[in-house]
């Protein structure tokens, strides 16, 4: 994903604006994986929203509140998305809306594994699971994800042994 020359990234106003809007969706791609805890960059924010009729409305309100348009030009509808990933450029950065990442059943599939995670300034986005992100980013099957794959697989088996490693001490209730 490219984000905008002139547009300054700011995952703040994105994530905020949806989050005002009251828009269900999971963050995935690079910025999810950033804040699961891998070290990479950049320059916009991908996410997978409910395709439910009352939330494309709520998201097509945020879609304007932020002034995005799509990098190709052409009109953007949000209830006939036929291409995997929607680019739009916004005055805060990159948004994609990614209605089915490679790998997933969409929105509701990974729901059910993304947590809520604090971001500041009262942002709390629900973020999909190093699973999910890792299931994503192998069913692409390219070449350019072999690192942030084996990163990912890395911080996965971290928390396993740390959750595991808590879970016999003797006096630490999780």
């Amino acid at each position: 994903m490219a984000g905008r020359a002139s547009a300054v990234f700011d995952p703040y106003e994105l994530i905020g604006a949806l989050q005002a809007r009251n828009v269900s969706f999971v963050v995935i791609g690079a910025f999810a994986r950033v804040v699961r805890g891998t070290r990479e960059l950049t320059d916009g924010i991908d996410i997978t929203p409910s395709m439910r009729d009352e939330n494309l409305i709520r998201l097509e309100q945020a879609l304007e509140d932020l002034d995005a348009r799509r990098i190709d030009g052409a009109t953007v509808d949000l209830r006939n998305l036929e291409e995997p990933v929607v680019d739009l450029e916004t005055r805060a950065g990159t948004l994609g809306l990614v209605p089915e990442p490679a790998g997933t059943r969409g929105y509701d599939d990974l729901r059910r594994r993304a947590t809520q995670e604090p971001l500041g300034r009262g942002l709390r986005p629900r973020v999909a699971s190093l699973d999910d992100l890792g299931r994503m980013l192998g069913a692409l099957d390219r070449d350019q994800d072999i690192d942030r794959l084996l990163r990912l697989r890395r911080l996965m088996n971290l928390e396993h042994n740390l959750g595991h490693d808590f879970g016999r001490s003797p006096g630490i209730d999780i």
